[in-house]
């Protein structure tokens, strides 16, 4: 009996121009490329100019993976942006890049779920896809979390970049096996008692001001490891798969030693991570649409491919998406 999948057409990113070293960075704060390279694998990350937000970020990633696909704006039915920078309280920053691509027709809207936001955005477009409601669905990840940053506080200044990825999915119908092409399963989840040790001190209902992020990162640390892989070995189950079958596992950047204690306690290969973050930095929901698109456009992903996505965010939220390319 076959069934709907949703499928992988195209993915593209964005990436600002301006890039800001470590070396810089040491300039302004007390730290060195040492330092943050040792403890993060970070070297370098890219931030948005002034005229840059987070919507003309997303709507340039969205175009790439619109012609990546070779599809018209039109043809698209649903935008889903994943964000925690939005460029207004409202309207959505996704109705600003529908709006952008000239779509008049279909829905956008915001998916506000932090580091994990492309994730929960895959999950919620494959909803609307699978059950009929929509054809074809634009996910992006878009950030300027430059925006957020205390830049006196060097914990936190060194960790995060700007940038955006974008993929379209479309309903397919396809056999109903584990050999099927797209979305294979999605695991999500949420524990909102840990909203201390990473959020951002402000927002419009509390303190009517942006603020600034804020991290434990220590807990942080703590927690992810255990988080990832619990979603991850679900998604194994839900499929009757194992890490030995995965051709790519692309993982939230955040940090280097989180990806490899991660790929290492699932017994993935390390030659199977695709690894951004030292380009990067931690650009939240844009990390791993930009690391499928810099995986896709040199090659290593291709179609067929069984590939991992997971990520943990403040809140905290995690999750995993099995997708087939």
């Amino acid at each position: 009996m076959t069934r709907l999948r949703s499928v992988v057409r195209g993915c593209g990113s964005y990436l600002p121009p301006r890039v800001v070293t470590n070396a810089e960075l040491a300039g302004l704060v007390d730290t060195s490329d040492e330092w943050i390279v040792q403890r993060t694998g970070i070297s370098q990350r890219h931030i948005a100019a002034d005229d840059e937000t987070t919507s003309v970020l997303g709507l340039r990633a969205a175009q790439a993976a619109l012609a990546d696909a070779g599809l018209e704006a039109s043809d698209i039915d649903l935008v889903i942006c994943a964000t925690s920078t939005p460029d207004f309280t409202f309207p959505a920053t996704a109705t600003q890049i529908q709006a952008g691509l000239g779509i008049t027709h279909g829905v956008a809207f915001d998916l506000q779920a932090v580091c994990s936001g492309f994730v929960f955005g895959v999950t919620t477009a494959d909803k609307f896809l699978t059950s009929g409601s929509h054809k074809r669905a634009l996910v992006v990840g878009a950030e300027t979390f430059s925006r957020l940053l205390d830049w006196e506080d060097r914990t936190t200044c060194v960790l995060f970049g700007d940038g955006a990825g974008a993929i379209v999915l479309e309903a397919q119908e396809q056999p109903g096996e584990a050999s099927d092409r797209g979305v294979l399963t999605t695991h999500i989840r949420s524990d909102g008692r840990h909203r201390q040790k990473l959020y951002v001190d402000g927002g419009p209902g509390s303190t009517k001001t942006v603020g600034h992020l804020r991290m434990e990162g220590k807990e942080v640390f703590r927690h992810a490891v255990g988080m990832i892989t619990d979603v991850i070995e679900d998604a194994f189950a839900a499929t009757g798969t194992s890490a030995d079958d995965l051709t790519w596992f692309v993982p939230h950047q955040a940090n280097r030693r989180i990806i490899n204690a991660s790929a290492d306690k699932l017994g993935i290969a390390r030659d199977k991570v695709v690894v951004t973050v030292d380009q990067h930095g931690n650009t939240s929901a844009a990390s791993i649409p930009l690391a499928l698109a810099a995986a896709r456009a040199d090659g290593r992903i291709q179609q067929g491919d069984l590939v991992m996505i997971e990520a943990m965010g403040g809140g905290f939220t995690w999750g995993s998406a099995l997708i087939r390319w």
